[in-house]
């Protein structure tokens, strides 16, 4: 699971971004292309490991959900764990045999927090890990290859789930890695989302009656900003894909072991985000490189604009771009779709639990330990695996904060920040480009009681959660970085200046 990449991030869902490792597994396994997160972190970390809603399985105290790990262990698998949990108490507590990464949300790459946990215990991070100089996503990459040289020392099957805190903020990455980079995004966002949306129809990925929505409001067009602010603004995307780029690379040693030891074939790979690109803009000064660990970059919406090619707002926000991310399955013994082709049958982070249920001829508890355990709401995915037609949900419910929406079929209800309800029909208009709210009334009404009959009776949502939509759209804004700052002037960019050549 990456970390706030959208659905453009990749280069086999329209990116330039150089990612050869998953764009190969693409190559041999199977795209989504109408894969759904929860558009927030813990949220969908909750969802993937349960098989419930986030608040239905007791959101991150997991009270009325059982996880993977739990599950697959009773049914004779090693579990293990590497990455950002996110979650209350430890994954130790939750069915992980091993365990290494940090239980918080985000954490500096370079130096860590004092969150980073091993096998249960307090790790203190190192300044230098197996030779090289720490960073989370090597170090990922590091304990992921030691647990694997340990589950196949032994003949039962594993369970691997590698949770990168990649490409979240703070936008950090090693000089080398950012230096790849360099230059590439000088032509702005409003020109990489018509290059990503023009790849994204040549290979396939979006059929062309998706049209792309017009740049919204809170975004400034590219060429209106100063010399000084382009630069600034190029330089903290090349941090960005150099994250990425580095996350692809330890997917590519971990391929590559599973291989040495002699399991790929059998293996049941799945690559999957836990949200959209992230609007947040929390820069703190610019004037530290990227890959000093005292700095602070993010980036703001008008990145992740671009990072969510084709479709509308952010993270958090449950339009399509807050809620779509990429979902790859490479399954040599296993896939029987055709290996490069891509799917449009949805799915949904909590239909990995009944697929995982489904390959390892498990079991669904009624109650772990104190837990009394929640029906399961999620459906497995190994019949697209197979190259057939899954019988999908009916309905596909979705909340985070005054954020909402509801599919049923091609009809997609949402709300952001409690505004009017927007009605789209997602086969002709997954864009969300053309409003029928107002042409389909009854239908509102319907999906929109369905809403609320799910948050309260399965989710257990109260007050502010449960509030009406407002009677108008909610008026959005994204806050912008105008701290100023030169990037010509050496001290704070990762740009074309002669500090950075030296």
């Amino acid at each position: 699971m990456a970390d706030d990449l959208g659905f453009a991030d990749l280069g086999c869902y329209g990116s330039e971004i150089r990612t050869p490792n998953l764009d190969a597994l693409a190559a041999k396994g199977l795209r989504f292309s109408q894969f759904y997160n929860t558009a927030k972190c813990h949220s969908s970390r909750v969802s993937l490991l349960t098989g419930l809603y986030c608040d239905q399985a007791g959101s991150a105290s997991l009270s009325r959900g059982a996880t993977i790990a739990e599950v697959l262990g009773e049914a004779g698998y090693s579990t293990s764990m590497v990455g950002k949990w996110h979650l209350s108490k430890q994954p130790t507590d939750f069915g992980f045999q091993r365990y290494w990464g940090h239980l918080s949300g985000a954490c500096n790459f370079f130096t860590g927090d004092n969150s980073f946990r091993y096998n249960g215990e307090n790790y203190k991070v190192p300044k230098m890990l197996n030779g090289r100089p720490f960073y989370t996503t090597h170090a990922m990459g590091d304990f992921a290859l030691e647990f694997i040289d340990q589950v196949t020392a032994k003949e039962n099957p594993f369970l691997l789930y590698v949770a990168f805190n990649a490409p979240h903020y703070p936008l950090h990455a090693p000089e080398v890695d950012v230096k790849k980079c360099d230059g590439r995004y000088d032509q702005g966002w409003d020109e990489l989302r018509l290059a990503r949306y023009a790849k994204q129809l040549k290979i396939g990925l979006i059929p062309d009656k998706f049209k792309l929505g017009k740049r919204p409001e809170h975004i400034p067009a590219w060429d209106s900003l100063s010399a000084k602010e382009k630069q600034w603004e190029a330089d903290r995307m090349e941090v960005f894909a150099a994250m990425v780029e580095v996350m692809d690379q330890n997917i590519g040693r971990m391929v590559e072991k599973l291989k040495a030891r002699g399991v790929w074939e059998n293996t049941l790979f799945l690559f999957c985000a836990d949200n959209g690109a992230c609007p947040f803009e929390r820069t703190r000064g610019r004037y530290l490189k990227p890959w000093d660990p005292k700095s602070y970059w993010t980036y703001d919406a008008s990145w992740a604009y671009a990072g969510n090619t084709p479709f509308r707002l952010y993270k958090q926000n449950q339009h399509e771009g807050g809620i779509s991310s990429p979902l790859i399955a490479h399954w040599p013994k296993g896939l029987k779709a055709r290996p490069g082709s891509i799917t449009r049958q949805p799915g949904h982070l909590i239909d990995f639990m009944a697929t995982f249920i489904d390959v390892a001829r498990g079991t669904y508890p009624k109650q772990v330990e104190e837990r009394k355990i929640d029906p399961l709401v999620g459906k497995s995915l190994l019949p697209i695996l197979q190259g057939k037609k899954r019988e999908g949900h009916e309905t596909l419910y979705f909340r985070f904060g005054t954020d909402r929406a509801l599919r049923q079929g091609p009809w997609k209800l949402v709300s952001a920040k409690l505004g009017r309800w927007e009605l789209f029909n997602m086969d002709a208009d997954r864009t969300e480009t053309n409003d029928l709210a107002a042409k389909y009334p009854e239908r509102v009404k319907e999906m929109e009681k369905k809403w609320f009959e799910i948050a309260r009776d399965a989710e257990r949502l109260k007050g502010r959660n449960v509030s009406p939509v407002k009677e108008s759209l909610a008026k959005l804004n994204f806050r912008r970085d105008t701290s100023g700052g030169s990037a010509a002037s050496g001290k704070g960019s990762s740009g074309k200046n002669k500090d950075k050549k030296k």
